[in-house]
Order: structure tokens, then sequence, then C-alpha cells
């Protein structure tokens, strides 16, 4: 080895005086110091080594942060020419250079560069691998400095590093005798494990082998020459580095004993260190419905004093360790020191068995601590202790004994493993399918415990027990996100009925399983003085209220909720009392509409509101909501007011007077979303609000309707902000409110007309919308989402009160969606290509030919658009478009049909052809429009040549689409218009060469197709032709006859158990279809007849007789429903058979005129027994 020779007179003293000087400015010292070190060679002589010493202390010493304005690239060369002058040899030099690289690349947050890092690492691995076990320490932290968002920089590397016989592989080994060694080795795999987004991952082998490191480590004990420290950071270390290979998206954990292995170990690290918990965990879980066992809890005894004793301790314990601060203070206080008020807090919630209750609380008087004492043992619960809990930084130096020495240290250490686990838990969640989740729903979610044996452990236990707010938090966060969609999953919960079975259905469980969260959850919630974990906790239950099904299950959970959640709308935290209207926003929008939550809205506005928890000190609810908004006219209100109604909906109230009242001074601290000198509540509140007002529109309109004047000027006062996002919010709830009108007035709605709101209402609440800031808000080029969101409202006039608007209102809506219709941007133009479908079915609208004919050039343009979106929202109103042509064919007056352009027409079946080619959610609406225009076609337009090739065309579309393998609604659409087409007596049907290929699709269909809905609506196009000329040649009739006969033999052929629904509607189809075509039957259909009731016949009687019974059971077919229809259809085809000319010698008209009267009569003999019967049965 070269030695180090000093280039220049360095010399040492004006070294020492240089270093009594005045500190430089920020970067000057590294280079300084770096420019030095940079001048020295190798050499191996004292004075070099003591020269390098001092230079490596310099700038170890160094007051760096980050920003200084040292360049990376410097940095890593001077800690390449570092590694250049230290000779492996020198242990100490190369435990000094190691620390230096760890010191400069994490003060100066520096990721070395590519070429610099290959020599580092080579470095650094060879050290390693030569240099004395005592400096292994300080060269791991330098290598899990090096490799930091690295690893796809490493690959050359890795096979050293972890191959299965790598140096980071051996260091990690439980067996290893140093633990620091083999705690830095886990780090160093965790950072190299690290993903960077865009760059290449650890590859498969590799990926293996350091997750079962990983799982190794979190499966091991702890030794009895390791510290408690030292092993709580190694578990993180493991545990972050699991997460990483999560969060990575490369990882997955497709095998059972790998994903149990991995969940027991998370399971043990999340409850490590939690006081007065010791559980043993089973090294793999199993998916199961069952509760997984835990082992036995310490045997410990019970503390036996009430919860109820417990508040006011935790009130004069946060009083003095926390003194009052803004909103913004007490959020960083609770971040850093969140034991300190934790300790109280949680001490006192104990869940003993029983009907112990919190007596000095009335908001908890109706929850019921009935959950298991085991799981409530030790929790530090004197005031005095919680100066122990108090949080620490990562620093060491931080410590004292006033502060809780190393006790308090180690609980830091303690929860930071909790909140690791908790944090690789959720990356778990996410990168497993849901299915998969929730077999081990039951080892993480509690269940309601038996009587007498200890409640299961789970994420609620850390909600009730754990010191750490941060904790609690990240508990209920995973919490969230095993209830978010879990909608199927938990949907077949039941308990309406009492239990009595010998065993418990899976439905029970998961009844009891939901029972027991929103017990445990309430409990939280009452109990929790963070804000931050306040907020997870009602997330939590928002979340748990949107999944669970409250239609099958008992009443009173909502109630429960309802009532424990009213006093936090106005607690001091603007988090909190946002999170708190989501909850009930999830409430009201829940199965919508529950009778349980119709109960709750109607409650009086003071109900529960004044009944704050003893746990959350809260001023009571004023009545500050009952105050009308600024501009309501008492004779408004007056009539806006249910009559002989005591109370109004108070949810309604509350959600307008946050929207447009002035905010109280007693919440108008220093808030996320409030701008300066703001006057109204911040906006996520006002958002949050109308949102609430928007699920009530939806789900409970009969209570918003009697708001609906108040409404409408609340929705003006929003679109009339500044704030897009208010704006985009009023134009929701527009749109829910015209939709709540709209489905009153449908056909088959269940209100009552008087219980409806009166059209001339309906017409001043949109007059005043048109009048307002609506038409504004269309022209609001700036924001894009606000105008398709008012092209949405606009489209949700009811029509009835459209025809009654002013003159000039009409024409403003008209002319403003057909000038949006050629707006640039997607949104806008789908939003309008839909509101121009949904206007043009408008009975006034419909019939005027311009009108149409504008919105059908405006929709052919839309489809020709380049964003699918647009071109199915436009193929959706082409379809109405279409469908209006048809209703209009109906009406006695042909000038319509007279007037309506043919050249527009050529127009609309060239793009609906095209469309028909387009993906399936244009298609289905595509073929749609192809049926109705075909249908539409006059005698006149079919004898012009121009349309002859047309129609050959379109028929084609739909022949293609009938017999494609798209989907399945696509396929039914393109019956549906086969059937259509069949209806247009003006088309050569039977004569046209195009007959016989739409017949064998819709028979290949009616025998081939596995949905059922697909063959019900083929059979229903085969019997629409109304004469037997249609149907073509004798082999074509035959074909058709002969594939309804098989479609009837297979009507109960599938696999797919949802279809076995349609199967009854299916053959009351097909036999409609057979019993039409025989009252069509000419003299030389009728021998095939005879054949296939030759084959066939006691089948075919059979499912004619159940036809004649029962006929359609709810189907769409169009089949008569009456008895008297269904044997006069049989009826009216004996008789037409008698009436047939047969041939000579031709027998199939006597057996098949027996045939039907044999069913008629077994038919009429079954109706008079039934007759009979029912006589006896009244005497």
């Amino acid at each position: 080895m070269a030695t180090v020779q000093i280039v220049g007179s360095v010399l040492r003293e004006p070294t020492r005086e240089a270093a009594r000087e005045p500190p430089p400015e920020p970067g000057n010292g590294f280079r300084r110091l770096s420019a030095r070190l940079r001048a020295l060679h190798p050499d191996d002589s004292s004075s070099a080594r003591t020269e390098i010493h001092l230079l490596f202390d310099q700038l170890i010493s160094e007051n760096y942060s980050e920003g200084d304005g040292v360049a990376p690239e410097d940095v890593s060369a001077l800690l390449v020419h570092a590694c250049r002058l230290v000779p492996l040899n020198q242990n100490h030099l190369v435990s000094k250079v190691s620390q230096l690289i760890h010191h400069l690349l994490n003060r100066l947050q520096v990721i070395v560069d590519e070429q610099n890092l290959d020599f580092l690492l080579a470095y650094t691995i060879s050290a390693i691998q030569q240099c004395s076990p005592w400096t292994h320490m300080a060269i791991l932290q330098a290598l899990a400095a090096l490799v930091y968002c690295n690893g796809s920089k490493c690959q050359k590397y890795l096979p050293d590093l972890v191959g299965k016989t790598g140096l980071l592989i051996k260091l990690s080994d439980p067996a290893q005798s140093d633990p620091e060694v083999r705690r830095a080795a886990v780090h160093c795999m965790a950072n190299l494990c690290l993903s960077v987004p865009g760059h290449p991952y650890l590859d498969e082998p590799y990926q293996s082998i350091c997750f079962q490191t990983f799982l190794t480590t979190l499966q091991s004990p702890k030794l009895s020459d390791m510290d408690d420290i030292t092993f709580c950071m190694l578990l993180q270390n493991a545990l972050k580095g699991i997460q990483s290979l999560l969060n990575s998206g490369k990882m997955k954990l497709t095998q059972t004993e790998e994903l149990g292995a991995l969940l027991a170990v998370l399971k043990k690290a999340m409850f490590h260190g939690l006081p007065g918990l010791n559980i043993e965990i089973p090294t793999v879980l199993y998916p199961t419905p069952l509760p997984q066992y835990d082992g036995p809890p310490p045997s410990r005894p019970q503390p036996s004093e009430s919860c109820a004793s417990r508040p006011p301790v935790n009130k004069k314990k946060k009083a003095k360790v926390k003194p009052k601060k803004t909103q913004e203070g007490e959020e960083e206080d609770e971040e850093a020191n969140g034991e300190i008020e934790a300790a109280p807090t949680t001490g006192r919630v104990h869940l003993h068995k029983g009907n112990t209750q919190c007596r000095s609380s009335p908001g908890v008087q109706s929850l019921p601590l009935d959950g298991s004492g085991a799981a409530g043992k030790d929790r530090v619960s004197s005031p005095c202790s919680s100066s122990s809990w108090k949080r620490v930084s990562s620093s060491e130096s931080d410590y004292s004994d006033a502060e809780g020495g190393m006790q308090s240290k180690m609980r830091s250490y303690q929860a930071k493993v909790r909140q690791g686990a908790l944090a690789c838990f959720l990356s778990t969640i996410k990168s497993i399918e849901k299915k998969v989740l929730y077999g081990y729903w039951s080892a993480f979610v509690p269940d309601t415990p038996e009587l007498g044996s200890p409640q299961s452990v789970s994420l609620m236990t850390l909600t009730l027990k754990d010191p750490s707010p941060k904790t609690r938090a990240c508990a209920l966060q995973v919490l969230s996100a095993i209830l978010e969609g879990s909608k199927q999953f938990l949907c077949v919960a039941e308990d309406t009925s009492a239990h009595r079975r010998a065993f418990t259905p899976l439905s029970v469980m998961i009844a009891s399983s939901i029972r027991e969260l929103h017990r445990c959850l309430l409990l939280a919630l009452v109990a929790e003085s963070s804000s931050q974990t306040l907020t997870q906790i009602i997330k939590c239950l928002a979340n748990l209220v949107s999944n669970a099904p409250y239609n099958r299950l008992k009443l009173s959970l909502l109630t429960k909720v309802w009532n424990q959640i009213k006093p936090y709308i106005r607690h001091k935290d603007v988090n909190v009392r946002v999170s708190s209207l989501t909850l009930l926003g999830a409430i009201v929008s829940t199965h919508a509409p529950l009778p349980e939550v119709q109960l709750l809205l109607q409650q009086p506005c003071s109900s529960g509101l004044s009944n704050s928890s003893s746990a959350t000190p809260h001023p009571s609810l004023p009545d500050w909501w009952k105050k009308a908004p600024s501009g309501t006219s008492q004779e408004e209100t007056t009539v806006n007011s249910p009559r002989g109604s005591s109370e109004p909906c108070w949810l309604i109230r509350l959600c307008i007077s946050i929207v447009v009242l002035p905010k109280e001074d007693s919440c108008s601290g220093s808030e996320a979303g409030s701008a300066a000198g703001s006057t109204y509540e911040p906006s996520p509140m006002r958002l949050e609000a109308l949102q609430v007002l928007a699920h009530l529109a939806r789900g409970y309109f009969s209570m918003a309707q009697v708001y609906l004047m108040e409404l409408g000027e609340v929705i003006c006062k929003c679109m009339g902000e500044a704030d897009p996002s208010i704006q985009l919010h009023g134009a929701k709830l527009l749109e829910e409110l015209g939709t709540g009108l709209i489905q009153q007035y449908k056909p088959d709605s269940t209100i009552a007309p008087d219980q409806r709101v009166p059209v001339l209402l309906v017409v001043t609440f949109w007059t005043m919308m048109l009048n307002g800031p609506l038409p504004r808000a269309l022209q609001n080029s700036e924001h894009p989402t606000l105008q398709a969101s008012a092209c949405d409202a606009l489209s949700s006039i009811l029509p009835e009160a459209f025809s009654i608007l002013p003159n000039d209102r009409q024409i403003l809506c008209i002319t403003m969606l057909l000038g949006l219709n050629d707006n640039k941007n997607r949104l806008v133009k789908a939003a309008t290509s839909r509101a121009l479908g949904v206007y043009v079915l408008f009975p006034c609208l419909r019939q005027d030919v311009v009108f149409v004919a504008d919105t059908a050039n405006a929709v052919l343009r839309s489809l020709q658009d380049k964003s699918p979106n647009v071109r199915a929202k436009a193929a959706w109103s082409l379809g109405n478009l279409t469908d209006a042509l048809i209703i209009n064919m109906e009406t006695p007056d042909p000038s319509f049909q007279e007037e309506f352009s043919g050249l527009l027409l050529l127009k609309m079946l060239r793009s609906a052809i095209e469309a028909s080619k387009d993906k399936d959610k244009v298609k289905s609406n595509a073929v749609r429009a192809l049926g109705n225009l075909l249908h539409f076609l006059q005698p006149s337009h079919i004898e012009k040549p121009r349309f002859t090739e047309i129609i050959e065309e379109s028929i084609q579309a739909l022949i293609s689409t009938v017999l494609v393998e798209a989907a399945m609604k696509v396929r039914w659409n393109a019956c549906y218009a086969l059937g259509n087409v069949f209806k247009n007596p003006a088309l050569p049907l039977g004569s046209a060469s195009w007959t016989s290929r739409a017949y064998s699709a819709l028979t290949s269909v009616v025998t081939t197709c596995k949905n059922f809905k697909v063959r019900i609506k083929s059979a229903t196009a085969l019997s629409i032709p109304g004469k037997r000329e249609q149907y073509g040649s004798t082999e074509q009739y035959t074909q058709i006859w002969n594939a309804l006969v098989t479609a009837l033999q297979k009507s109960q052929d599938t696999t797919d158990f949802l279809e076995f629904k349609y199967c009854a509607s299916l053959r009351t189809q097909i036999c409609q279809a057979l019993i039409h075509l025989l009252s069509l039957a000419s003299a030389s259909d009728l021998p095939c007849i005879k054949e296939a009731l030759e084959q066939n016949g006691d089948m075919i009687q059979s499912y004619i007789l159940q036809f004649l019974k029962s006929g359609a059971e709810g189907d769409d077919t169009g089949t008569p429903h009456s008895p008297q229809e269904r044997d006069q259809m049989v009826k009216a085809a004996l008789e037409h058979i008698g009436s047939v000319q047969a041939l000579a010698g031709d027998t199939a008209k006597r057996a098949i005129m027996g045939y039907l009267e044999d069913i008629l009569t077994v038919y009429l003999d079954s109706a008079g027994s039934q007759v009979a019967l029912l006589g006896l049965t009244d005497r």
C-alpha cells in the first residue's frame, strides 16, 4: 500500500488557529475541508494517518443542514477519494470513513450516483470481508446509507449482499453473536428493498430471500444478550423491509402458508410491548370463519373500579399537562407528546362483562360495557404515570432522568414497533385480494365473546387500550382499510330473527362481529381525547356504516351511532366536525330509505345534542341552526314547512346553516380550509354539509322536498360564490333534487299525487335556478368539471315543469346545450350529449322537427369524437332520439314523419352502423338506434334506391352483433333491434335476401346462448312477424319451429346458478312463440309441426299447460297475463289450423287439432276442478 504524502506545506498550527475563527458561511466549511482532503495522496505514514483522522473528524463535526449548497456530486466524489486514502488494513480509519459516509449521506440527504456508488459498494463489501468484526457496525451503517433508494443500481452486488450466502444474510442470522450488527444488517436489507418508481426492482429470487429473512427475524424470540431497545429497532427494520417489498407491487403473497405466517407475525408485533397484554400467537394463521386462538392472557386480578370514576381525573390531567393552544398548536402537541394525554384516557376503558355503565356520561348510557375483562387488564390508569408515556425523539441525547429515562425511551420504541406492524399490515391488505383477506376476518376483527370467555385480541384492542394516540390512529386506519369495500362480504350478515340452531351460521357470526364493532368503536369514541385519533374513529365508523347491511340487522345500531355522533358536530377541531358530517352522510345514504333513519331524521332538533360525553367536554349545541338562512322570507318558510309537523328535519336545517350562516366564534380558531378573513365555516365543512344534503335528497326526498325553495336559495348562493368546489357541490345538490322530483312523477311512482311537489312549485324552483347563477356556471369555461355538472343538473328538469317554463327559459336551456355540444373539453361534451338525449324525450320537444333535427346533428358530431366516454353518451342519446321517433309514429298526426328529413335519416343510419363496430358501451345503444330507425322508415323512404343498400348494411350489422361474442347487454339490444325491424310492415321481410340470415341468427341464439335474458329476447323477436309470408319458405318456417322446440327442451340446461331465475320466463316466451307460429301456419307447414309433436309432444304439452296456468312471472316479454287471454291464444291457433285447407291425404291437420284440443281439455278440466275445490273450501 502506498503511503499518504502531504502535498504543499500544510502546517498544523495555522489549522488549529483557523478552527478558532468564526464559523464560515453555509457550505464553505465543507468545501474547505474537502479541498484539503482531496489534496492528500495515499501514504502509510503515521503523520498522514493522523491528518486523515483529523480531517474526517472535522468533516463529521461540521454543522450541516439540507440545502447548504453542497452539490451531491461533490459529496460522492469526496467519499470516493476518502475511501481511496484508507487502506483496508487500517481498521480505525475504515471505521472512521464509514462513519463519514453514513453521516454525510444522512445529513445532506444525498443519493449517490451510479458510477461512484459502484466503487463505494465494492469498497464497503471488501471492508466487511477483510476488517475486524468490531468495525462491522460502522461499515453496515455506511452500506445502509449507500443503498438507500439505490436498490436498482446495486444489481451487480446483489449476489454478494443478499445471495443465499450473501454478507447481509449471514450477518442477519439469528445466530449472529453481535445483536447490533444483526440489526444493522437487517437495516441494510430493508434499505436495499426500498423501491423507487420508474426504476427496476429486485429480481424474484432476491425478493424471496429478503422476505424470508425479514420473516425469520420477526418470528425469532429476543435473545438474552439483546437489550429491549435494540430488539425493537430490529423488529422495526424487518417490518420496514417487508413493507417496502409489498409497496413495490411486485411481491405477490399467493401461498396460504406464506401469507398466514406473515399475518401471524404482524399480529404478534401489533401488540408488542402493550401494557397488560401477554398473548401467544400461532406461527401461522389460516383462513377460517372461526375465531383464532390467541392463548390465555396473564391471570392477574382485574381492577374493580368503574369507568365512571375516571373522566374527572382525565380532565384535570389534561388541563395541567397541556395548556390551551390554537388548533394547529394542539395538533403538533398531540403528535409530539401523544402519550401524555393518552394514558389517563385509555386507562379508564375496561371491557367488563356485565352492565356496568358510565353513569356520569349521559351520552354513553345506551352502551353497556359488556366486553371481556381480560382484554382490558393492567392499563396505565394512574394520572401520575402519564409522564412515563411521553413520546421521545429518535435522538438519544433528548432523554433525561427527569423525562422518564430508559423506561420512557423503551415505551416509545415499543410503540414504534406496533405502528410499524400496522403500517406493514396496511400494505399487506392493499397487496392481496379482498376475498382472501376476509378469510382472516376473525383474527383481526372482534366478535361478541361468549358468556364467561375472554374476548380475543383484535384491532379494537389496540384502539381501546394502546396508550399512544398515533398507534390507535394506525389501528383504526387498518380497520378502515379492511372495512372498505366489504359490502359484498358483510351482506350475508343477518340477525333479525332469534338464532336457535345447533350450530352458528356464518350470517349470525358476521352479524355478531358487526354489532361488536359498533360497540367498541362507540366506546372508543367517548373515551378518546386526541383530535387526530378521534377523526380516525369517526372515519372508521363511516366506513362500517357504508358497508353494513342494516336492512338485515336488528334495529338500534344506527340509532346508537346517531346519538353518539351528534355532540361532535360542534367539536373544536374542524377535522372532527367534517368527519362527523361524513358519518351522518353515510348513515343517510346506506340502504336508503331505512325506517330507522327516517325516525331519526324526524327527531326534535335538540334531541341528543346537549348530551355531550364526559370524555368530550364540548359546549352543548345552541339553537344557531334554527335560524332561517338570510334571504328566506317568512312567507316562504311558512309555505315550505310541513303541515302538522311540530319539528322540521334537524339535519337539513343544520346543513343549511353550516353552508350559509356565518361561523360561530367558538369554532373560529386557526382551522384547515378556512380562508383568511372568511366569515363562513371552513370550506371542507361546507362541502361535507352539501354532500349530506345531496344524500338526503337522494334517499329521503320526502323530507328534502319540504325545504325545496330554501335549498334552491342555498344552491343559488353556492353557485354564485368564487370557490369552484362550492359551486360544483351546489350543482350536484341541484341534480339530486331534480332527479327526486322526476322520480315522483314517473308512471310507476308509489307517491300519492297529493304528496308530490306541485308542478307549479317545481316551475318556480327551476325559474329561480335559471334566473340565478346556473347559466353562468354553464358558461364557465375555466372550470369544465363545473360546466359538466351544471349540464347534468340542467338535464334533471321535470318534463312536466319544462313545458310550463317561460318560453325564454326553455330557449335558454336548449340554446346552451346545443352550443356546449361543440365544447373542446370531453367532460362537457359528454354531459351535453347526455342532456340532449334527455331533452329529446320531453313531450313538448319530441314532436318539434327542428329541435329533433338539431339534436340529431349534434349527437352525430359527438359520435365522431375521439373520447370513448363522449361516444358512449352520444350513442345513448341517439338511442333516445330514435325512441322519440317511434313514439311520434304512434300519434295520429303523420306530419312529423312527413317533415323529417330523409337525408338526415341516411346520416343517422350510417353513423349507427359505424358505431355498432365500436366498443361495447357504444355498440349496445348503436344497435338499439339501428332497430328504431329501420322501424321508423316509411314506404316513401324504402322505395328510394339510395336506401336499399343502407338497409341491407344496417340489418347485416344487427345480425353480426347478435352472433358476436360481445357483452350480453349488446346482444340483448341487438335481438331487441331485430324485433323492432320485424315490426315495420313496409320492409320486405320474408322475400328479402337478409331474411334467412336474420332468422338463422335468432334461432342460433335462442338455442345456444348462455344468457337466458338474451334467449328470451330472441324468442320474443321470433314471435313478432304478423303474417305467414314474413317467415319465408316452408324450410325457413320449419327451422324456426324446430329451433324453438329445441330451446324449450334446453330451457333448464345451464351451469350458471344466476340464470335459473329466468327459466320460467324463457319457457313462457317460447310457448307464446310456438302458439303464434301455429296461428299462422300454412298447409305445407303442418307435416313438420306434426313430426315435432310426435317426437316431443309430451314435453311441449306440459310446458304449454304451465304457460296457460301461470303465464309470465314478472318478465318483460309482453306476454298476456290474464288466463282468458292465454287460453284465447290457443283457441285462436286451433281455429286457424281448422281453417287451413289441408292437402289431399294429409293427416297432419287432424293430428295437430287433436293435440291442441287435448291441451285445452286438460287445462279446462284442471281449471274446473280448481273452481270446484274453491267452492268446497268456501262452504
